[in-house]
């Protein structure tokens, strides 16, 4: 009986260890980024408003176990209509949990290179909230160089969000 129980609850140990977070990394074709996304990510694009301003937005994402993990950019007309998107975009999304923000950090900065002026903002920000009775965390970033802008977000249930793989993901995104 032994020799029966032991190949079993070693088989059942292999199979409950299936990697469920894939990390694999990702450039993308339609904006100047990369990302460790934790699985293959699907990449969506449409025409959406933000605050007024229309914009064709490409969206890449996974979903693991119900927390999304994705990233979304766009071009506006002007620098200045970037930098408004960011707050118009942290508000949706923060707004779509019933959240509120726990952690924010706001920073702006100009600079001159061999291209020019180049203009970057960015916003941080930690929320919390309930989504049909489901406490739920949102971790964002937010970011804005010169005309194109950019959303990094992980978001779902707050007990399934662990901070390693918060972290994995958002540390990852890096623009080119």
């Amino acid at each position: 009986m032994k020799r029966l129980l032991m190949p079993v609850l070693a088989a059942s140990l292999l199979a409950a260890c299936s990697p469920t977070y894939n990390w694999r990394d990702y450039s993308s074709q339609d904006a100047p980024f990369r990302a460790m996304f934790p699985d293959k990510p699907d990449v969506h694009k449409r025409k959406i408003d933000i605050n007024g301003l229309p914009v064709e937005m490409t969206m890449t994402a996974v979903d693991i176990d119900g927390t999304t993990f994705a990233v979304g950019s766009a071009v506006a007309p002007d620098a200045d209509k970037a930098k408004a998107a960011l707050d118009a975009m942290k508000t949706a999304l923060v707004r779509n949990i019933g959240a509120t923000i726990t952690k924010e950090k706001v920073s702006a900065a100009a600079s001159a290179g061999a291209a020019g002026n180049s203009q970057r903002a960015s916003i941080d920000i930690e929320a919390t909230g309930v989504r049909n009775g489901t406490p739920m965390k949102l971790v964002g970033h937010f970011e804005a160089r010169d005309k194109r802008f950019y959303q990094v977000i992980v978001m779902g249930k707050e007990k399934a969000m662990t901070p390693e793989h918060v972290d994995q993901f958002m540390s990852s995104f890096k623009l080119l």
